[in-house]
């Protein structure tokens, strides 16, 4: 006799198709623990008549599952969980910046499976093309189009992870002695790659769409001034993350985006846009490089939007700076791992990169509506879902959480880490505050977590609103 399912049908309360539905009320009852490894599933015939379903919408949902590696059919026997559930260490971590885990334990071999069938085995006994093969650039320009950015091949080189484009794209730009203009609250990678190249920071104050035109303009008008005083400095370039902006959240609305541009066409200045947290096409809030693609280097990696462990990123350079950029990738890095660009072109022709990006979207909205529930109105209202949030607070408040924080095994983002310049006080206190990272720990960890830093809100008297409108 057949044991019975443990598991309580349901569809998630999603927009959607009733396969899409079905596919995220699974997928957040299997990693949340809810559905233990081994357990098994309900039969489809079954599932389909209490649900009031297609028998079709069904397979299509333990399909996607299983392609993910969370389900695992045996014939005759039915369909069980295969997820493995996750570790629970000596601190939460909510400083690292990663998408929740979307990938069971069965997904890898079933990847290197199809990989042995179809994989060509001179690719693996010659270097490629310094800009990688042609083949994967092409399908990485393919997967940049589904999330609305267009991506000419012939521009593209392809990186390892989009740290390395950053640094790719530094060098090209501002070469010994530059100038990186950046948001006053920006990604830390950034910064600490800025400082190890030798560059000078300037940090623009922002609001709550990022970056302030009026005050880029005078920060350009400074750094430019400087540049021509020095005539054996570098290049000046603007670096930004227009969309889900890190750390703080903001989102540039199209004005803001066409002033950005305009005011760095007039000044001739380049733009590195990272893109890295963009995970839906959007029209209303289109990619920097689509407007000027004549002085905006492209940045995007599949390690946001699919797996941390799969680092493929993306530079898409202006075609004048191509050669530069190309010189520059071959002096840091001779090739990326054909092995692991085989494994991105398998999953977005089988679909399972579809299907990951999905159940990462769905994950990451879950993670953050968990998040308003318990901080409420001391967090940050964001445009967009990603993978962090933003706590607005003044800098003897963020200083204070963090040490509060890593006491009670909680860890968070230093804030200190993300200030253009930490050697000085924060100029204004409305730019300041705490990045959460909501991803990586297990749901049941994350919970605890934020709990802990409601708690701590309370005993260090943060303000009940956000300060950065």
């Amino acid at each position: 006799m057949r044991l019975q399912s443990p598991w309580h049908p349901r569809l998630a309360e999603i927009d959607g198709s009733p396969a899409e539905r079905l596919d995220a009320a699974l997928s957040q009852d299997i990693l949340s623990g809810a559905l233990p490894v081994g357990a098994r599933l309900p039969a489809q015939r079954d599932l389909a008549w209490r649900l009031g379903i297609g028998l079709g919408t069904v397979t299509k949902a333990y399909a996607m599952l299983e392609r993910r590696g969370l389900l695992r059919s045996e014939r005759g026997a039915g369909t069980f969980v295969a997820a493995t559930a996750a570790r629970h260490g000596d601190f939460i971590d909510l400083s690292r910046n990663v998408p929740p885990s979307a990938v069971g334990e069965r997904l890898p071999g079933r990847t290197l499976a199809a990989l042995a069938r179809r994989i060509d085995a001179e690719m693996l006994s010659t270097y490629p093309p310094v800009a990688g093969h042609p083949r994967f650039r092409n399908e990485l320009a393919r997967w940049f189009r589904r999330l609305g950015m267009e991506a000419d091949p012939a521009c593209l080189l392809l990186t390892g992870g989009a740290q390395h484009a950053l640094a790719v794209a530094l060098t090209t730009v501002c070469g010994p002695g530059g100038t990186l203009v950046v948001e006053a609250q920006t990604y830390p990678g950034v910064l600490a790659l800025a400082r190890h190249l030798g560059l000078r920071v300037v940090g623009v104050a922002m609001d709550g769409q990022g970056m302030r035109p009026e005050a880029l303009d005078e920060a350009l008008d400074d750094a430019l001034g400087r540049a021509l005083k020095d005539a054996g400095g570098g290049g000046t370039a603007v670096y930004l993350t227009p969309t889900m902006q890190n750390p703080t959240t903001g989102s540039m609305d199209r004005g803001r985006r066409d002033a950005i541009v305009a005011l760095c066409r007039a000044r001739d200045v380049v733009l590195i846009e990272d893109d890295v947290y963009r995970l839906v096409p959007e029209p209303d809030f289109p990619p920097l490089a689509s407007l000027a693609p004549e002085r905006v280097f492209y940045v995007n990696s599949l390690s946001k939007t699919l797996n941390p462990a799969l680092r493929i990123g993306g530079l898409v350079v202006p075609p004048a700076w191509f050669d530069r950029a190309e010189a520059a990738l071959h002096a840091s890095g001779l090739m990326i791992s054909p092995l692991g660009c085989a494994v991105m072109e398998q999953w977005v022709l089988d679909g399972t990169a579809e299907a990951i990006g999905a159940a990462i979207r769905e994950e990451a909205r879950r993670r953050r509506a968990l998040a308003s529930a318990i901080l409420g109105p001391a967090l940050r209202e964001a445009r967009h879902v990603g993978y962090h949030v933003w706590l607005p607070l003044a800098p003897p408040l963020a200083a204070a959480l963090e040490v509060a924080a890593r006491a009670l095994g909680v860890l968070v983002t230093p804030p200190e880490s993300t200030r253009a310049d930490a050697t000085q006080p924060a100029p204004d206190p409305a730019a300041s505050g705490v990045r959460l990272c909501i991803g990586g720990p297990a749901p049941d960890d994350l919970e605890a977590a934020l709990r802990a830093i409601a708690g701590l809100l309370g005993n260090l008297g943060a303000p009940a609103r956000p300060v950065l409108a």
